[in-house]
């Protein structure tokens, strides 16, 4: 049997089991199983390895995206770059990180791309954010980031910074933060929706719900939008790819 599985917690939220579970069942891989394991710590991992050893690869999801890294043997260069992690193949004790989060986004981020969307507000400092922040500078396209407390030196601002200046500059929003994920999608981001337009771009890599409040809003507006799911289809196919190479 071939062991694949997702680290984080809490997991109520993930589609990574459900997808897993219905490939193999479609495709007849009757000997992989996919399981989803919530640890309260990522000091739970060499016990989780240890019980599990049939082991072929993780899914890494919020909040040990960075944490893991400690425990893992070798980074790609993208893991090396951004310190941070989705993706993880087991080859005995070798864990070897990578992040295929940054080529889902791109995929799905670029479809919607217009000339002047040159400027991004991208909402969270975390493991995502970092990926995100790599394909925008890939792209060429500036960024703030966003979060509760200001850091000028790190290129980050606080949301009560969100002027209508800095609204009409930055016409990209990427919410990288689990604000407005079922089961708490009544809740959005704190960001001026009155000054989203129909120039703005907004994405958020939450797919569930659909459509998140931040979305709605920005739909009101006539901004663009996209959700994550295009995004975490691509990247569990590029998981799927690395832990099978």
């Amino acid at each position: 049997m071939r062991l694949y599985g997702l680290i984080g917690y809490p997991l109520s939220h993930s589609f990574s089991e459900q997808y897993f579970t219905e490939k193999f069942a479609t495709e007849q891989l009757d000997d992989c199983v996919f399981k989803s394991f919530a640890i309260t710590s990522i000091n739970e991992l060499p016990a989780l390895l240890k019980a599990n050893p049939l082991l072929k690869g993780l899914a890494v999801t919020i909040p040990y995206k960075e944490k893991v890294l400690p425990y893992v043997t070798s980074l790609s260069d993208e893991v090396q770059q951004i310190g941070a992690t989705n993706c993880i193949k087991i080859l005995g004790d070798n864990l070897a990180a990578y992040n295929t989060d940054i080529k889902g986004f791109e995929i799905s981020f670029v479809k919607q791309l217009k000339p002047h969307h040159k400027k991004a507000l991208i909402l969270g400092t975390g493991g995502a954010s970092k990926a995100v922040q790599f394909v925008l500078k890939k792209l060429n396209i500036n960024f703030l980031i966003v979060s509760r407390s200001e850091d000028l030196q790190n290129n980050s601002v606080n949301y009560d910074m969100l002027t209508e200046n800095i609204m009409s500059q930055y016409s990209i929003v990427i919410n990288c933060t689990p604000v407005g994920m079922w089961p708490h999608d009544s809740d959005c981001v704190d960001i001026p929706y009155n000054l989203l337009t129909p120039d703005h771009y907004v994405f958020d890599l939450i797919y569930k719900p659909v459509k998140t409040q931040l979305l709605k809003k920005a739909e009101e507006h006539g901004a663009a939008i996209q959700n994550g799911y295009e995004m975490l289809i691509i990247q569990a196919e590029e998981n799927w790819k690395l832990w099978n190479s």
